[in-house]
């Protein structure tokens, strides 16, 4: 016992961690003797949760506030059991027969071709029942459970004793995570910037990203124990899911420029240079007339717990935000679309969420004609000088219609000359299309978030309900340019996938990222200062037909670079340029100020995640440290939510490089 304490106490030490911050509960998930596949185990909050693997067996890291979890299954009764001070939990779920029924019930509606499903232990007049059958199986729907008095509602009490429902098995991959052998989650590939020579290529030219959506994901795989993909770790939108209290516009610009440089704290010999946006902040009450239309995907992949009941959870907060001057109509799409509610003011909150909760998953998903209709709906209810948008809230499986992401560009391209955005919400997991997603924000004059639970929502559509509705500055470029007297190289961390041509910065034809009411955006540049000897520099043979000239870093100008920013009013076709320049100097990072180091440390972490080369000396317990002492006021506990998912990965690493290692030696053995 002692041996195997040992490791993890030192692991502990070494880290620096609080031992009583964070727990690891173990267990496993049974109905009617069998483990259940792909269970969700969470914490009260949906903060924190995992899914069971074949077996129905569990792993989940806990902060150590966390004194119950919660365990669910589609047909089942949920259940919530202490914790205590057990770390091994084992739970045994009750069928619900009504849930099973309705489940039944759902898929044969949607199975036009009358296909019989397989139910194992349950008798039904017109099902055939497979008693015993071990490969019997039902697609996951959405479970409305009923109320039985003493038991709150979809929760089991002990005594029942009910038959289970096989679910779709999962594996783990080669990643280590946990995924359904169905898994077809899909990722545009990053090709990470590498360092430029500015005396060959001076200008750095990008589109703003305001999206957050890689964060949420990526916290999703972490908090289910596994390591994510190298390419859902997209480190801008990491960094820029946090706020920073960055200097408001002045004047009559809707968006502030500002910069900051230090030492870069993974290669102190590098400086890091930081550029920051920030959007004018306008207050609710303030903010223009806004015509809604949710187009909302009930297709059958969206029958999962995390999917279309998280998604009605999450829409019905954004409706008690609406005011009564606010409109919104619902679309759906299946294997059909249809306008299940006609326009309608923000004040009849009961008709919207009632509408809301009839909602149930089947059938294909026609994506595109979902999208033409939800277009076809908003500009039916335009309002000028208003904010008309489309929130499409889908997992991304587009399957009837049109359906590649240069189709879906292509639609999107079209209809965003209507003046109506787009705001995408992602759901699930197991078959999440964020290439997909992504591709609809970026051409729809939009943004993308990640819901993976109800306080995502919450901080989505409530705490930051201007910045992801309302639009005050579209098509935001950035132009940087570097004076090669004092920048040997330079390397833009992240925006891989905003990359833009040079003369693309100055054609207001050429669509970019946008900003919302109070939205910040930070980029960061590593840079190699002139004269500074690094294995990243560049290396470019001497030209034959033209001179070289080596620049003296004395050649009389200060500034290290200019940032040139170009943008458009929201219902503007001509841009409007800001610039400014920063001076070089040598600043110590523990100088710099607290978002400086709070938001490099969250950089830190994606170059972590993404094993990037470009990490050096970079590692979890400096990010850490970082984190812990530039966490500043952190109001709604977002920093510290990050701090306690950084430790919880380090012993991931750890565990799963163990694994690795014992898996390496069998197989020599």
């Amino acid at each position: 016992m002692k041996n195997r304490f040992f490791p993890l106490f030192l692991v502990l030490v070494l880290l620096g961690f609080n031992a009583s911050a964070i727990k690891k509960i173990q267990g496993k998930v049974i109905g009617n003797g069998a483990g259940i596949t792909n269970a969700t185990v969470s914490n009260l909050s949906g903060s924190r949760s995992a899914a069971t693997n074949r077996a129905g067996e569990y792993t989940i890291i806990l902060e150590d506030s966390d004194q119950e979890l919660r365990f669910q299954a589609p047909g089942y009764y949920r259940q919530r059991l202490s914790i205590g001070t057990k770390s091994i939990l084992n739970v045994k779920l009750i069928l619900d027969p009504i849930a099973t029924k309705k489940l039944a019930a759902a898929e044969l509606a949607r199975n036009k071709t009358k296909q019989q499903i397989r139910i194992r232990g349950i008798k039904d007049p017109g099902m055939k029942t497979l008693e015993g059958d071990p490969t019997a199986d039902i697609v996951s729907y959405n479970v409305m459970s009923t109320r039985t008095p003493g038991v709150m509602a979809g929760e089991a009490t002990a005594s029942m004793q009910k038959p289970t429902i096989r679910r779709m098995p999962i594996r783990r991959n080669e990643r280590n995570a946990y995924r359904s052998e169905s898994n077809t989650e899909s990722y545009k590939p990053i090709q990470e910037n590498g360092f430029i020579a500015p005396n060959k290529t001076p200008l750095s030219t990008f589109s703003i990203d305001v999206d957050a959506a890689a964060y949420s994901n990526v916290r999703r795989y972490l908090n289910n124990g596994a390591l994510p993909p190298k390419d859902a770790v997209r480190i801008e939108e990491m960094v820029n899911y946090f706020n920073y209290d960055y200097s408001q516009p002045g004047g009559n610009d809707p968006v502030n420029i500002g910069t900051e440089i230090a030492a870069a704290p993974w290669n102190p010999q590098h400086k890091l240079v930081k550029i920051s946006l920030q959007a004018r902040r306008i207050n609710t009450a303030s903010l223009p007339a806004a015509n809604l239309v949710f187009l909302i995907d009930v297709s059958g992949s969206m029958a999962e717990s995390n999917k279309l009941p998280l998604l009605i959870s999450s829409f019905k907060l954004l409706t008690d935000q609406l005011r009564p001057n606010d409109r919104v109509a619902i679309v759906v799409y299946a294997g059909r679309t249809e306008l299940v509610l006609p326009s309608t003011p923000g004040s009849a909150k009961t008709t919207i969420k009632d509408a809301l909760d009839k909602l149930m998953a089947g059938g294909g998903t026609a994506g595109g004609k979902g999208l033409e209709m939800a277009y076809k709906v908003a500009a039916g209810n335009f309002i000028k000088k208003g904010n008309n948008r489309i929130i499409l809230a889908t997992d991304g499986d587009f399957n009837v219609g049109a359906s590649s992401d240069q189709e879906m560009e292509n639609l999107i391209e079209e209809k965003r000359k209507s003046g109506i955005f787009l705001t995408v919400l992602g759901y699930g997991m197991g078959n999440i299309k964020d290439s997909k997603m992504e591709t609809l924000a970026d051409k729809g004059n939009g943004n993308y978030a990640y819901i993976d639970n109800i306080s995502e929502a919450r901080k989505v559509l409530i705490n930051e309900f201007g910045g992801t509705l309302f639009t005050v500055a579209k098509d935001v470029k950035l132009q940087v340019e570097f004076n090669p007297s004092k920048v040997q190289a330079y390397r833009l961390i992240g925006y891989e996938n905003r990359l833009l041509a040079d003369e693309d910065f100055n054609n207001d034809r050429k669509d970019a990222g946008d900003m919302g009411a109070g939205h910040t955006v930070t980029a960061f540049y590593e840079v190699i200062p002139f004269g500074v000897k690094s294995g990243f520099t560049p290396f470019i043979d001497p030209l034959k037909y033209q001179k070289q000239e080596i620049m003296a870093s004395n050649n009389g100008s200060p500034e290290m670079l200019t940032v040139k920013l170009r943008y458009k009013q929201p219902d503007g076709h001509q841009s409007k340029l800001l610039q400014k320049t920063l001076l070089d100097k040598n600043s110590p990072f523990d100088k710099a100020s607290e978002e400086f180091r709070f938001a490099a440390a969250v950089a830190e972490f994606g170059l972590l995640l993404r094993q990037s080369e470009y990490k050096r000396d970079a590692s979890f317990e400096q990010v850490i440290r970082m984190a812990q002492a530039a966490k500043g006021k952190d109001t709604e506990g977002y920093r510290a939510e990050f701090i306690n998912l950084v430790k919880s990965t380090a012993l991931l690493a750890k565990d799963l490089l163990s694994i690795e290692n014992t898996n390496k030696f069998n197989e020599k053995n």
